[in-house]
């Protein structure tokens, strides 16, 4: 279905109008102010428009793809068993692996600003293929009812008729909601000026770098018109091609002079950079990333890769998550798609040392998570979070600090036992309000009472166990570990 049709087009140049030709078989384009006929595939023999291309398939090819379950807890749960998952990340469609499929359909929509797949279903409704089609090869068609469809021409002339639930339409900016438009016929003049300047340095170099040719000048006349036309056919054989920068030899009295506009008066070389620029902009590539490192510093190139990363890939991730989502899933289907952009955002191994080290000193990252973000191996006893020792929770602020503060009755000689009973009784009051929701104490917490309390391991594990078979009320439990506390 016009799969292979994107290559097929290049076994010839677009501007040869032989018989063999691609000039009479590609899709008919807008001849430019310039002169030059502007298309997508034309538009690519411009190196900056290959390389913005190029970066943003392979950017957008190269990006895990991720479905997620939502938790009733707010969090969520990767999914792999689903049939969604298989179809994305590991076989599209018979032909193409998931990098090869996803970075065509970018291309697509970087030059065309559409990219449609045919839709192969199995009999219980789940999508198992998606087959590209070519953009040049289809078009929408309007119903009376308002419904649209789509015609597709095969790459033998046939055409077929598919209705809206057999197309996964993939579409760029659009003015009308049904059609993405196409970068390179917004920019037609623009790019056409920039396919002129490089056709123009082609000619120069191809004619001895010289701008133009000249003029004759001749003391007499020629007997006619017929007499000047044969001469100047003769000059122009005598000087071109195979016999380019023999001697001229001229005869009567002629003098050859030369003119022409010299490449540094038409600002030849700052179109052509201007050109490299203006291209980058139209597809928001930062300069720097299709090696135009004129402006770029060691300072701004780090913050021009993370915008690009938020304002260039960002949007292109939503578009295709939001059209996965609504197209692609089957109704009653819990789950999201996103790209992750982890591996985009990393940063060097000082910036995300620093990063891991202050999500585990602050306990909303576990070393376990950190690792696998590494790709390393978890290990047992490294999935619980760390909490800082100077630190507590909102609901025990209150009581620690109350308890905290020594009795006014006190003297000075009786003040360290008081300070040693209310740091106790705040370790205890919050054990126990621990123990009595969990209703376990396993090892971790053995050990962890025995730093908190202050006492010898042997002793809090000796209270552990007296503890079992027991109805841990959290009264009973605050008043144990109250006493264990002040006598070990």
């Amino acid at each position: 279905m016009g799969f292979f049709s994107f290559f097929d087009r290049f076994r010839a140049s677009s501007d040869d109008r032989s018989p063999w030709g691609d000039f009479w078989f590609e899709p008919v384009s807008i001849r430019s102010s310039s002169g030059i006929r502007v298309s997508p595939d034309g538009a690519l023999r411009l190196s900056a428009v290959y390389a913005c291309v190029r970066i943003l398939s392979e950017t957008m090819a190269s990006l895990p793809l991720v479905l997620y379950r939502n938790r009733a807890d707010g969090g969520k749960d990767r999914v792999t068993d689903h049939w969604l998952h298989e179809l994305l990340c590991r076989r599209p469609n018979r032909y193409q692996n998931p990098f090869e499929w996803r970075e065509m359909l970018q291309g697509h929509l970087a030059l065309r600003g559409n990219a449609y797949n045919q839709i192969i279903t199995n009999p219980r409704g789940e999508i198992v293929e998606l087959i590209p089609i070519h953009p040049d090869r289809i078009r929408v068609e309007i119903l009376k009812t308002g419904e649209y469809r789509y015609r597709v021409t095969d790459r033998v002339g046939e055409e077929t008729v598919l209705p809206r639930g057999q197309v996964w339409h993939l579409r760029g900016l659009s003015s009308d909601g049904l059609m993405g438009m196409s970068p390179i016929e917004l920019a037609r003049e623009s790019l056409g000026m920039a396919l002129a300047a490089q056709d123009y340095g082609a000619r120069f170099f191809a004619n001895d770098a010289k701008p133009t040719g000249g003029w004759i000048e001749f003391p007499g006349s020629f007997k006619d018109a017929e007499a000047k036309k044969v001469f100047r056919e003769s000059y122009q054989q005598a000087q071109s091609g195979a016999n380019r920068g023999k001697v001229l030899v001229l005869e009567n009295g002629m003098k050859f002079h030369e003119v022409g506009v010299t490449n540094k008066d038409a600002q030849f070389l700052e179109l052509r950079k201007f050109q490299i620029t203006d291209i980058a902009r139209l597809f928001r590539v930062p300069p720097h990333m299709i090696a135009d490192l004129d402006r770029a510093t060691f300072s701004n190139i780090e913050q021009q890769s993370l915008e690009f990363v938020m304002h260039t890939m960002t949007p292109w991730a939503e578009r295709w998550e939001a059209s996965i989502e609504s197209e692609l899933l089957l109704d009653g289907d819990d789950i999201e798609i996103e790209f992750d952009f982890a591996n985009l955002m990393r940063g060097d191994a000082a910036s995300r040392s620093a990063y891991y080290q202050s999500g585990i000193q602050n306990g909303w990252l576990t070393r376990n998570e950190a690792r696998i973000a590494e790709n390393l191996n978890p290990i047992d006893g490294l999935d619980e979070p760390l909490r800082p020792l100077n630190m507590v929770e909102e609901s025990d602020a209150e009581d620690l600090a109350t308890a905290s503060d020594p009795e006014p009755q006190t003297t000075q000689d009786d003040q360290p036992s008081a300070r040693l009973h209310a740091v106790v009784a705040s370790a205890a009051d919050r054990w126990a309000r621990r123990i009595s929701r969990s209703g376990v104490i396993d090892e971790k917490d053995i050990a962890l009472i025995a730093e908190a309390l202050a006492v010898p391991l042997a002793s809090a594990e000796r209270w552990a166990s007296e503890q079992n078979g027991q109805e841990l009320a959290e009264a009973d439990l605050r008043a144990s570990l109250n006493q264990l506390g002040m006598n070990p």
